[in-house]
C-alpha cells in the first residue's frame, strides 16, 4: 500500500508527535508513505475564510503536486484532509475554477486522485491485518475516541457518520482498547477561538473532558493537532478557574497504535505532553 502524504504545517511543532507516530506506525504496518514534495499550507484555519479562490489555490497546490505521484493523498491532521478534501470536491464539480487555479497555481490538477484521512488509510488495510501485528495489547486504556468537527463537517467530504461517526474507536479496539460511549465525540473544542477569546474554549473543552470522565475513559484519543493541543494545555487553566482536578492524558490514536505494535514510548514522543502520560502506559 502506498500513498502520497500531506504532512502539513504543524508537524514541524505543535504535532509534531501526530507526524512522527504516523510515519512510524504506518512503516510498521507495511504502508508506504511518499511526502509530498514542495508542499505548501493548505490554508487552515484562516485562510479559507478569507477568499474562496485564495483557498482553492492553496489546496489545489498541493493536490497537484500530490497527483504528479500517482498516488492517493493522505493527510492525518483532520484540518488538512478536510482543506485538501474541500479543495477536490470543489475543484471536480467545476471546471472553470480548476483552469483558473491551474494557471495560478502553475501545478495542474485533474482530480484523478482521492483525498483519505490517516484513518482510512489503515481501515483500508483492515482490522484484522492490524490485530495480526499487536504485541502489545491495550487492554488498560479505556479511552474516549473524539473526532470534532473537521472530520464530520461539511457533509461533502466527511469521512465519518456525522452524529456517531466510530473509525477511531475501531483502530483502537483493533489494538485491545476499549472505547466508552460518550455524548461529546462531535462537540467543537474552540479551535482557533483560543487564539482571541480563552475563556470561550476553556469552558467548551471543560465540557468535552467533563463528559470524557463522567463516562469512564481513563483518556482522550483525537486525530487532529488543534484538538489535541486544547484538550492537552487547556486542562491545567480549566482546574485553576473553575476549581476541577481534570488529569485526564490526550493521545493521538496513532500513538496508541504504536504502543500496541512494540514501539518504544520514546519514539512515538509520548513523553513531550501536557498532561503526564506515565501513570496511564504502566497500566498497558
Amino acid at each position: 500500500m502506498r500513498y502520497s502524504y500531506y504532512p502539513g504545517c504543524s508537524y514541524h511543532g505543535s504535532a509534531k508527535e501526530y507526524d512522527t507516530s504516523t510515519r512510524i506506525v504506518c512503516k510498521s504496518l507495511g504502508i508506504e508513505l511518499v511526502e509530498v514534495s514542495d508542499w505548501s499550507c493548505c490554508g487552515a484555519t484562516a485562510g479559507h475564510s478569507t477568499d474562496d479562490l485564495l483557498a482553492a489555490a492553496l489546496s489545489g497546490r498541493n493536490l497537484g503536486l500530490a497527483e504528479e505521484t500517482g498516488l492517493d493523498v493522505t493527510a492525518s491532521c483532520a484540518a488538512c484532509y478536510q482543506r485538501l478534501a474541500h479543495g477536490r470536491h470543489e475543484l471536480t464539480r467545476d471546471p472553470l475554477l480548476r483552469e483558473k487555479v491551474n494557471k495560478i497555481t502553475g501545478r495542474p490538477f485533474t482530480g484523478k486522485i482521492k483525498v483519505k484521512t490517516i484513518l482510512d488509510v489503515l481501515l483500508d488495510l483492515g482490522v484484522d491485518a492490524i490485530s495480526e501485528k499487536v504485541v502489545k495489547p491495550l487492554s488498560g486504556i479505556k479511552a474516549a475516541a473524539y473526532y470534532g468537527c473537521l472530520m464530520v463537517r461539511p457533509a461533502a467530504v466527511q469521512a465519518d457518520d456525522p452524529e456517531n461517526p466510530v473509525k477511531i474507536d475501531r483502530v483502537l479496539q483493533s489494538v485491545g482498547a476499549q472505547t466508552v460511549d460518550w455524548d461529546f465525540k462531535t462537540e467543537c473544542c474552540g479551535a482557533s477561538l483560543a487564539v482571541s477569546n480563552e475563556d470561550v474554549v476553556v469552558r467548551l473543552t471543560y465540557n468535552i473532558i467533563k463528559s470524557a470522565v463522567e463516562a469512564g475513559a481513563n483518556c482522550l484519543v483525537t486525530a487532529c493537532p488543534l484538538c489535541h493541543f486544547n484538550l492537552d494545555i487547556r486542562q491545567g487553566k480549566i482546574n485553576s478557574t473553575l476549581g476541577t482536578d481534570f488529569n485526564l492524558p490526550v493521545f493521538y490514536f496513532t500513538q496508541l497504535v504504536g504502543l500496541a505494535l512494540g514501539i518504544e514510548g520514546g519514539s512515538l514522543n509520548l513523553n513531550s505532553h501536557f498532561v503526564d502520560t506515565s501513570s496511564l502506559l504502566k497500566a498497558i
